[in-house]
């Protein structure tokens, strides 16, 4: 173990864990709706609409990160509203790395979402409507049973692309140890200052989590 307390050792993989359950749910929930809304709904500008919400998936994490940063920040009537109704700022707080890895991850989970979704034949959707189903009865009963497979993988993606969030998660949250510090950021900040075999550490929990992560995914998907 590198020259450092166990506490902030850990401070860093509990506040990504944290970070990536958050930010995984919120960016499932959010990319579930607005997938199912593109893919059953005729939307008027649809092209216009899915290229801003493919956009952060292009766009240099920085870049998404100087967005957040503005539109967050004091200055901005949202920053403004955050700050009257909680008394604090978001920027440079936890929530605000959760923001990042929402928005980072976002194209990803949708992507995969709505192709779940396009993959159920629309008979079997059209034939519960027929009988009276709601559109929400429609989706619990008839879409994610069947496009489970694709919800898995969306879940997945959105909790590892959480975890790994660096540039944007840096620019509006900043690397505050035991406050805003991700193992991204940790990592980063350890080699620039020489400490390899710290940024060693991080590292292996890293893929130790990501490992455990995937396996446990393979292995739902294989009892099924």
């Amino acid at each position: 173990m590198p020259d450092i307390s166990r506490s902030d050792f850990l401070a860093p993989i509990l506040l990504s864990l944290k970070v990536s359950v958050f930010s995984s749910i919120i960016v499932f929930l959010l990319g579930l709706y607005v997938a199912w809304i593109m893919t059953k709904k005729r939307i008027r500008f649809k092209s216009l609409l899915e290229t801003v919400f493919l956009l952060p998936l292009v766009l240099p994490p920085t870049v998404v990160g100087f967005i957040l940063l503005v539109i967050l920040g004091r200055k901005s009537w949202v920053g403004q509203t955050v700050e009257r109704l909680f008394d604090t700022s978001i920027i440079f707080t936890w929530w605000a790395a959760i923001l990042a890895a929402v928005v980072v991850s976002f194209p990803l989970v949708y992507q995969s979402l709505k192709t779940g979704l396009a993959s159920i034949e629309r008979e079997l959707e059209d034939s519960a409507r027929s009988l009276g189903a709601s559109e929400w009865q429609v989706l619990i009963y008839i879409s994610i049973p069947l496009a489970w497979r694709s919800l898995i993988a969306a879940y997945v993606l959105g909790f590892a692309r959480g975890l790994g969030e660096f540039g944007a998660t840096l620019m509006v949250a900043g690397n505050i140890p035991n406050k805003t510090q991700t193992i991204p950021t940790a990592i980063y900040f350890a080699v620039d200052a020489g400490k390899l075999t710290l940024a060693g550490w991080w590292t292996g929990a890293t893929i130790l989590i990501s490992f455990l992560l995937l396996f446990v995914t393979n292995s739902l998907k294989a009892k099924h």
